[in-house]
């Protein structure tokens, strides 16, 4: 059998994805031919942006000299090459759910001419395999985790068996109708291979910005799921989906230790990226034993945590510091406890928040706040409640995300339930437009308060007007957001006008 994994991504600073580099390792094992189109390095004319660029024009990350990078030129020949060239049986497609249409888009180009089946993988299959279903580039949707389902269909279909009836796969009938079989059962995380095979990926793929720097860098799953329940996220509903309270699993600090090792040994890695929704979801004798075996490695890391959790652990922040922490995340996601609460699904005053984000600007640890705005029900007031809780953290950086009510997610039922989004909708990248219809802040609102989240944050609130003017996408608003930005780079990051300068130079009239 011959497998190609299509990876249909844009952005051209992203990680490797661990989960395509852990599939082509178990279908290899599995004497598989296994080849790959990543579409990262394509020219891709489809209206889609490519998050990094959004993030870095309006000033939500540290700036950086962008990685050079050479173009493959079209994203369509491209691909009609590699699947010409390398002839599949199957052609496996891991998408989220913003990534899914570039994904059938491409698909689409090969059937016209070749007739490969295919499958679907990936959070967008897992919460919506019937919707997927419905395009025909679609044959198959592998829902929930592929590590059993994909090498059992793949020797299936090697073997010429029935593979109609396989855990974990739903698929397209003659009569147009769908096969619905249930979930296989959560896969054993320590059981995976720890020799991913990122071999697949150009080398320069492995090298991404972190805190203003470019570092060799690959990411470490050592928590899959997440206890926690926001109303934002699909994590939670994994639990529901399988009918079980375990979906939440940790990796056992000597499998880390293997795949860093692997990493370092085989690909050179100089950085780490923790793959954890919450890091710091560790029993006391668990994140001892990690300790022990990250001070033998010592790479610089990053990692994300809940605020409420570095208040119960903050003893172990340092310890951290001493074995390589080099930057942390946390969701901040919004600024009025009311809101965050009932909407939003995350428990937490905004004492808390404050306390966590002093505890580590005190110790030294650099670090991010996320945010997301434009909320089912949000407001512009409320909006502001997020800005000016920003104003009062250390954070090194922030993001400003626009809500998306992805497939799955709890507010994706109440964002159609108040008729903002149709129950079919595909949703964008987060760092996207806005696509939801509410009375309560329009869309024209939401893009223009992203575009200008960081300069409400740094300026001072005298220079608010001037801001707000800035809001709008017209010839008078472009000009002097392009004047404010210049004006906030130049005060606000040493070092960084030059960066700016030459992404972004100024227009001429």
């Amino acid at each position: 059998m011959r497998v190609l994994l299509l990876y249909p991504n844009i952005r051209h600073e992203s990680l490797v994805p661990p989960s395509i580099a852990l599939l082509s390792r178990i279908l290899k094992n599995n004497g598989v031919a296994v080849d790959i189109f990543d579409s990262t390095d394509y020219d891709i004319d489809l209206g889609m942006v490519d998050a990094d660029k959004i993030k870095r024009k309006n000033l939500l990350v540290i700036p950086y000299k962008s990685i050079e990078r050479s173009s493959k030129g079209d994203v369509f020949a491209g691909f009609r090459e590699k699947v010409q060239e390398f002839n599949p049986d199957l052609i496996a497609v891991t998408a989220t759910e913003s990534t899914f249409l570039l994904g059938t888009t491409l698909l689409r180009a090969v059937r016209e001419t070749m007739r490969i089946p295919t499958v679907l993988g990936g959070v967008f299959a897992t919460f919506a395999p019937a919707l997927a279903l419905r395009y025909p580039e679609i044959d198959m949707c592998i829902i929930g985790e592929g590590e059993h389902t994909l090498p059992a269909l793949v020797g299936a279909m090697e073997r010429g068996e029935d593979f109609t009836s396989l855990a974990g796969l739903w698929l397209k009938q003659k009569d147009g109708g769908i096969k619905r079989n249930p979930f296989a059962p959560p896969v054993d995380i320590n059981e995976s291979p720890t020799d991913l095979d990122i071999s697949l990926f150009d080398d320069h793929r492995l090298y991404r910005p972190m805190g203003g720097k470019v570092f060799r860098m690959l990411s470490v799953e050592t928590h899959r799921g997440c206890p926690y329940t926001c109303g934002f996220c699909n994590s939670p509903a994994q639990n529901e989906l399988f009918g079980t309270k375990e979906f939440f699993r940790k990796k056992r600090p000597e499998r880390v230790r293997e795949e860093i090792l692997h990493y370092i040994r085989e690909y050179r890695i100089e950085y780490v990226f923790f793959w954890a929704d919450t890091f710091f979801a560790y029993s006391p004798e668990e994140f001892d034993a990690f300790i022990e075996m990250y001070k033998h490695i010592r790479l610089p890391f990053w990692c994300q945590t809940r605020p409420e959790t570095v208040m119960i652990k903050k003893d172990r922040v340092r310890q951290l510091m001493d074995i390589g922490l080099h930057r942390m995340s946390f969701g901040l996601e919004h600024g009025n406890e009311k809101f965050r609460r009932e909407v939003v699904g995350r428990n937490m005053s905004n004492q808390l928040l404050m306390d966590a984000f002093g505890l580590v600007a005190d110790m030294g640890i650099p670090f991010s706040v996320n945010n997301i705005i434009g909320f089912p029900g949000e407001t512009r007031d409320l909006v502001f409640d997020t800005i000016e809780l920003n104003r009062h953290t250390k954070a090194q950086s922030r993001s400003c995300s626009i809500f998306m009510p992805y497939q799955g997610t709890a507010l994706h039922r109440l964002s159609v339930e108040r008729g903002y989004i149709p129950s079919d909708t595909i949703c964008p990248s987060n760092n996207d437009e806005a696509i939801m219809n509410m009375s309560t802040l329009s869309r024209e609102e939401i893009m223009g308060l992203r575009r200008t989240f960081a300069l409400y944050v740094g300026f001072p609130k005298s220079r608010w007007p001037e801001i707000r003017l800035a809001e709008a996408e017209t010839e008078e608003g472009n000009r002097k957001l392009e004047e404010l930005r210049r004006e906030y780079v130049a005060m606000f990051i040493p070092g960084a006008p030059e960066l700016y300068e030459a992404e972004h130079p100024p227009a001429v009239s």
